[in-house]
């Protein structure tokens, strides 16, 4: 589904990323992990448009038949066609409902135009009726329908990363990045969080890209692991074959 060639991006003289090359099929749960400032972000703000590379391509196929560039798309552009994330520093709107920050992210497949929907026009109500209904259930599968009322603000930490999830799903994607998903939750919401993930991958047919510190984590879910070492890549394989890579062992996993 995505396939990452020589990439690379420079920030003045800071080299934040180094001819990255990765593969993920599609279906997979693939991890990206490395100590803070290694250009794990850097590479998702570049695959999701935030960042055009200074070298390098971005192939993504979410279909056979079906073929994108997506080095120097915007952001819109790249969502539309099914690549969404979350974010490192949770990104709610904190004063609106739990429902209405879901049902934002459905505007992205919006088909009525300006006009019919400031007029509120027969064809618009259809779509704002499904895109209501679309959100109540993605509510209801994290498991927030009852706080649909309540400020975003308002929910426990681990729920605002649930409800961060949703909104993404609501944009309908094929490719979904999550970018430490675990950040500040306690070990019984991170348990929760891997069986969360893996029940959305399988509900939605998802292919999953995370960054994750937690190494539970990322060992527990993932199929195939990247490790970036200050823009490098210095391993990449399958959980039990970067378990067993002294450098990344010594580096990320504390043992030595």
């Amino acid at each position: 589904m995505l396939k990452i060639e020589d990439l690379h991006m420079r920030f003045g003289g800071v080299v934040a990323c180094n001819g990255f090359n990765a593969e993920i099929e599609t279906g997979q749960i693939v991890g990206l992990i490395g100590p803070n400032g290694a250009g794990k972000t850097t590479i998702f703000n570049v695959i999701t448009g935030v960042y055009k590379p200074t070298a390098g391509q971005i192939l993504y196929s979410p279909a056979a038949n079906e073929h994108h560039q997506l080095s120097g798309l915007g952001p819109d552009k790249i969502a539309k066609l099914g690549v969404c994330r979350t974010f490192q520093n949770i990104r709610l709107f904190g004063e609106l409902s739990v429902l209405e920050n879901v049902f934002i992210g459905n505007h992205l497949r919006v088909k009525s135009d300006v006009f019919s929907t400031v007029f509120r026009l027969p064809h618009y109500l259809v779509e704002e009726k499904r895109m209501y209904e679309k959100s109540l259930y993605l509510l209801e599968k994290i498991g927030l329908q009852d706080s649909r009322d309540e400020k975003a603000s308002s929910l426990p930490y681990g729920m605002q990363r649930r409800l961060e999830i949703a909104r993404a799903l609501a944009t309908d994607p094929k490719l979904l990045l999550l970018d430490e998903p675990a950040a500040g939750m306690n070990p019984q919401e991170t348990m929760e969080l891997i069986q969360f993930i893996r029940e959305i991958k399988q509900e939605f047919d998802l292919t999953i890209f995370l960054i994750e510190h937690h190494m539970d984590v990322i060992m527990e879910i993932s199929e195939k692991i990247y490790v970036l070492d200050h823009g490098l890549l210095i391993a990449e394989g399958d959980p039990s074959e970067i378990q067993q890579n002294e450098r990344v062992v010594e580096a990320y996993l504390g043992v030595g």
